[in-house]
């Protein structure tokens, strides 16, 4: 089940309407994933992100939450390598609903030195770039660092 911004439940079905409402109006589609480690296991958050059609004020988004035991995710690298893969199959599954989409990942990846993400940004930007989305990456990749994130916690 995914929910709006405002914690209202809606259905994929309810979720791909939305989106198709507005990309015909020339909106963008942002998607992201966080995740949160917690004592008995891991909370990914998914978000998609929808702004700049004619007439929008502002944004709208909706989220879903998955749960996984601790034990499937013992280092940063596959936690983070999952946000990414449930990112781009989101991202594929969207374009297969409306082709004309414009979508772009944004992969919780920092780039900067001396940070945990930094030593996979190589594959993990190619894995992205290998799909054909546009992506960005930390502090750009808002959909992820900050909505997603909101709701990992």
């Amino acid at each position: 089940m995914w929910l709006t911004g405002s914690g209202k439940r809606v259905s994929f079905e309810e979720v791909i309407n939305v989106t198709k409402k507005y990309t015909k109006k020339g909106a963008n589609v942002y998607i992201g994933c966080d995740s949160q480690k917690s004592r008995t296991g891991c909370v990914f958050a998914t978000s998609i992100c929808i702004h700049g059609a004619k007439e929008q004020t502002g944004g709208i988004y909706f989220y879903k939450r998955n749960s996984k035991l601790g034990d499937e995710f013992p280092t940063i690298m596959l936690r983070i390598l999952h946000e990414v893969e449930m990112t781009i199959e989101l991202g594929t599954l969207l374009a297969e609903e409306i082709p004309s989409i414009n979508i772009e990942l944004h992969l919780d990846i920092n780039p900067k030195e001396n940070t945990y993400t930094n030593k996979f940004v190589d594959m993990l930007a190619g894995y992205a770039r290998g799909t054909g989305f546009k992506y960005k990456l930390k502090p750009e990749s808002w959909a992820s660092s900050s909505v997603a994130d909101k709701h990992s916690k």
